[in-house]
């Protein structure tokens, strides 16, 4: 049974994919159901290997090929931090999409659903991939199965924005391919192992693993959305709210984060990344990363991209842990995988809400939003405080921790980073929070359509409420067993050979 079940999670969702593309558009109800059966399924599966792997049990499907090549799915503490934020906001942003598609009338539901599926499929299979073939394989099958969505609404913006993904994306999948038959040519299989495996191989390939590893890191870095390859996401706020949440929040921008995590810890590991002198370049890539998406999301009244460039610097926190190498920044770099998927959807949620029920898209549109959507801007606040790293909020935890790895690793210009980040943070952030609580409209706003009570259907409502309550729980329960905290440090004592 331990050699099936990782297979089980990524096949759940390519199952429910494979039904939903057959269904027929108007069977609302079947549909529904399907995705909800399958999505909480996935839940369960990932915490019964939650449970299985913190008490040492091992979970390993292999697959041979060719040429040497296998297909490795590993669920080991790593793996499942990811998967397990994967299962959760899949769930949630089901529930939100089927509101959305009702809401919006959207069109070509099957299809969408469908790709939607396969998607988190992809996402999972890259979360559980225990070799980089694996992780390359469901790596580029996530730029095939995402590309549908971020196209789905048609029209010249739409594809415009699908061919500037597909360049980026598909370009950085080109240089990671020869990245990784270059690596297998040196070491043989390049399987993920616990604080790297390629000590033996340093002394006499120093050269050929620096240019490999920046290869690599280039290949992941379109996805992560480091500068200046980043051109594709801003662009890609065409999607649908749904796509853009899990654009941001779960798959792509995600995917490439944790690939790199995947390079510093499991394939190079940090001794060998210190002993090669590429840490202190990738980690100011993303300080650099950090500060410019900051800066950039100042400028933006349109809400969807200001959300963007929050995106592009907060992703880069992930890697700017990895990069600084020590256990305290690693739980920080860890912990903000998790933390900013659930602040940033809970945002996402909300620009949808926002966009469908008041048709407002401008934060210079958005005076005194909150009376007219009091929960849905609640929500809002609620993860814009905790993005700034307000305390005891999401957010602050994943900031206090980068920080005293920070200092514990003699990089104090770490904390300036983090600090004019936060300042910045504050500043895009913070004046949306007060121009929707203490500004008059500046016209009256409609009153809900069909004398509905609520602010907006309730498949809308839930996910960015529920959303918001885990940010808030993840900061003020981060000591409790089983807390996201608490996870990223289980992975960081033994990424550091401590358990």
């Amino acid at each position: 049974m331990n050699e099936w079940l990782p297979l089980l999670i990524p096949a759940t969702s390519l199952i429910a994919a494979l039904i939903i593309f057959f269904v027929d558009e108007e069977s609302r109800g079947l549909r529904t159901f399907v995705n909800l059966t399958t999505a909480s399924l996935k839940v369960l599966l990932v915490v019964f290997l939650l449970i299985g792997v913190s008490r040492g049990e091992n979970y390993r499907f292999t697959l041979p090929l060719f040429f040497g090549f296998e297909i490795v799915l590993h669920a080991d503490a790593l793996s499942l931090l990811f998967v397990s934020l994967s299962a959760l906001l899949w769930l949630v942003t089901t529930i939100y999409a089927i509101g959305y598609m009702d809401v919006s009338h959207g069109h070509d539901r099957s299809r969408f659903f469908g790709f939607f599926s396969l998607c988190v499929s992809a996402t999972t299979g890259i979360a559980l991939a225990g070799n980089l073939f694996t992780f390359l394989v469901f790596y580029e099958l996530l730029t095939i199965t995402t590309y549908p969505l971020v196209t789905h609404r048609g029209g010249a913006d739409a594809i415009k924005a699908g061919r500037i993904y597909l360049i980026y994306t598909l370009g950085g999948g080109a240089l990671l391919l020869v990245a990784i038959v270059w690596l297998k040519s040196i070491v043989g299989a390049a399987n993920f192992v616990t604080g790297g495996m390629l000590i033996p191989f340093v002394a006499s390939h120093q050269l050929e693993l620096t240019i490999i590893f920046t290869m690599l890191i280039i290949g992941f870095g379109v996805k992560a959305a480091l500068i200046p390859l980043h051109g594709w996401l801003p662009v890609a706020m065409v999607a649908p709210a749904p796509v853009s949440a899990l654009l941001h929040a779960v798959a792509v921008v995600k995917a490439g984060a944790f690939g790199i995590m995947r390079i510093v810890y499991d394939v190079y590991g940090p001794g060998v990344c210190t002993e090669l002198g590429v840490r202190p370049w990738l980690a100011a890539a993303a300080a650099a990363t950090i500060i410019y998406g900051s800066m950039r999301a100042l400028r933006q009244d349109d809400f969807k991209r200001r959300l963007a460039y929050s995106t592009v610097s907060q992703v880069s926190y992930i890697i700017l842990g990895a990069a600084i190498i020590g256990p305290l920044a690693t739980v920080g770099g860890l912990v903000h995988l998790f933390h900013q998927g659930i602040m940033k959807i809970t945002m996402f949620f909300v620009a949808g809400n926002l966009a469908e029920e008041v048709h407002i898209k401008k934060i210079s549109q958005m005076n005194g939003l909150g009376r007219r959507m009091p929960i849905t801007m609640a929500s809002f606040s609620i993860a814009a405080c905790a993005m700034v790293g307000i305390p005891p909020m999401a957010g602050f935890i994943s900031k206090w921790y980068l920080g005293l790895g920070a200092i514990a690793a003699g990089q104090g210009w770490v904390v300036a980073v983090l600090l004019g980040s936060t300042l910045l943070n504050a500043a895009y952030f913070l004046p949306i929070v007060y121009r929707v609580w203490f500004k008059e409209p500046d016209v009256p706003f409609d009153p809900p359509e069909n004398g509905r009570k609520l602010e907006i259907h309730l498949y809308l409502l839930i996910p960015p409420l529920f959303t918001a309550l885990c940010v808030l729980a993840a900061g003020i329960f981060a000591g409790m067993p089983f807390s996201p905290l608490a996870w990223a440090k289980l992975i960081a004592l033994r990424e550091y050979g401590l358990q």
